[in-house]
């Protein structure tokens, strides 16, 4: 009975064994049957784009307020009743136009009077200087005494005094009667009237008669951080970036409020030579040519300004590049077709794609699309980006075809960056 029992064990465990061998050689077998190409087409597919190093002019947004390029008030500088206003309100005037009348009678009557008192003052002075004359000649006949001749030489005198008086009464009574015709300090455009016809003005001040403003060309004032300025002027000092266009001042462009980009570049004019304690920015202004008056003096616009040169860009598309709590990463084949993780700085866009200005030397194969399927250490096939037959990648079409249209014109993209205080100064 024992013996039976023995052998079945044996058997039993030779029947396990069988079966593990012969599962092995199956597998084997599947192994040895399987198509090289079925390991190809499981290792995924990435799409990228070999970026190239190249220079790139940085540019600074900032949010600015038109202010006219000279403005000047108009006032009463003549007491009176306003009796007639010679503008529209709007028009373009020139300097010397007539805007306003006040009425010149009682100027006038006093006119008159001061040249009556001036008269008097003559013919006062006139007979003290004809007596000085007859006094000269009987006092070297020793007819006169000295006291005499020195009360006449004394009352020539005041009678002289009197007469440069009234002529000076003359000129102030003349002077009042032209300020009746308040004229146009500057040429410009003229704001609305503050008073009407009927108005008693210039009684205890000038009083306010309206605005003339030149706005062709225009001011643009605004501000950029003090902190920007500091970190442009110190990658100066270091090599890290190069001065642009030294001969001419940086170019100005204004986005206007609804989002067109004015047509015509401005230049700046100045840099504060200190930093606003309230804000921490540094002012600034530019101007703009304004001859068609399509920028109006108080309108917000947002202001770009070109400043130093980076030698060191390299362009990647907005979808290249991840953002983490280490920084930014963009994901690059190598040649052996493994993916790594390159942390990169980029703080500026330009249109659809973001500026990397560390991390990138040019020349890498960078995943541009679906870049989250892939991670570090990932083995990929490669795949050029598709281009266009003018050499335009498809992203850079669909980056060209997306800028907005209106009637105006296309918008340009917004730009984004610090401009350097030794180049806009």
């Amino acid at each position: 009975m024992s013996s039976k029992i023995n052998c079945r064990t044996r058997f039993g465990r030779l029947t396990s064994v069988s079966a593990s061998l012969i599962a092995s050689v199956l597998a084997l077998a599947a192994c040895a049957d399987r198509d090289p190409k079925d390991d190809a087409e499981a290792t995924p597919e990435a799409v990228v784009r070999t970026v190239e190093r190249r220079a790139q002019t940085l540019t600074t947004q900032q949010p600015g307020r038109l202010a006219a390029y000279r403005s000047a008030d108009v006032r009463a500088r003549a007491a009176g009743v306003v009796i007639e206003r010679r503008y529209q309100e709007g028009q373009t005037v020139a300097k010397g136009d007539v805007l306003f009348r006040i009425d010149p009678k009682p100027l006038s009557a006093a006119l008159d009077a001061a040249r009556g008192a001036l008269a008097k003052a003559q013919a006062e002075h006139d007979s003290a200087r004809d007596k000085l004359e007859r006094y000269r000649g009987l006092l070297e006949a020793r007819a006169i005494s000295a006291r005499e001749d020195a009360e006449s030489r004394t009352a020539e005198a005041r009678a002289r005094a009197e007469v440069l008086a009234a002529r000076a009464d003359v000129r102030k009574a003349e002077l009042n009667l032209g300020y009746t015709h308040a004229v146009a300090p500057i040429a410009g455009r003229v704001r609305r009237a503050e008073v009407t016809e009927g108005a008693m003005v210039g009684l205890n001040a000038a009083t306010l008669l309206t605005r003339v403003e030149q706005i062709d060309p225009i001011y643009v004032n605004f501000s950029q951080p003090a902190a920007e300025v500091y970190a442009m002027t110190r990658d100066l000092r270091a090599g890290k970036l190069r001065h642009g266009d030294a001969s001419a001042a940086p170019p100005v462009h204004v986005t206007l409020p609804d989002g067109r980009e004015y047509t015509l570049p401005g230049k700046l004019l100045f840099t504060d030579l200190a930093v606003d304690p309230g804000t921490d920015t540094i002012a600034m202004r530019a101007v703009l040519p304004n001859p068609d008056g399509v920028l109006l003096p108080g309108a917000f616009v947002q202001v770009r300004l070109q400043g130093a040169v980076n030698p060191n860009i390299v362009r990647v598309p907005r979808e290249a590049l991840t953002r983490t709590v280490d920084g930014a990463v963009v994901r690059v084949v190598d040649a052996q077709g493994t993916v790594r993780d390159t942390k990169v700085r980029a703080d500026t866009i330009d249109g659809r794609d973001w500026l990397v200005t560390e991390g990138l030397a040019g020349g890498e194969a960078v995943i541009v699309q679906n870049v989250a399927k892939f991670s570090d250490g990932m083995h990929v096939k490669v795949k050029a980006e598709p281009t266009d037959t003018a050499g335009t990648t498809a992203m850079q079409a669909t980056s060209r075809d997306a800028k907005p249209q209106d009637n105006g014109g296309p918008v340009e993209p917004a730009r984004a960056g610090p401009a350097s205080l030794a180049e806009v100064q």
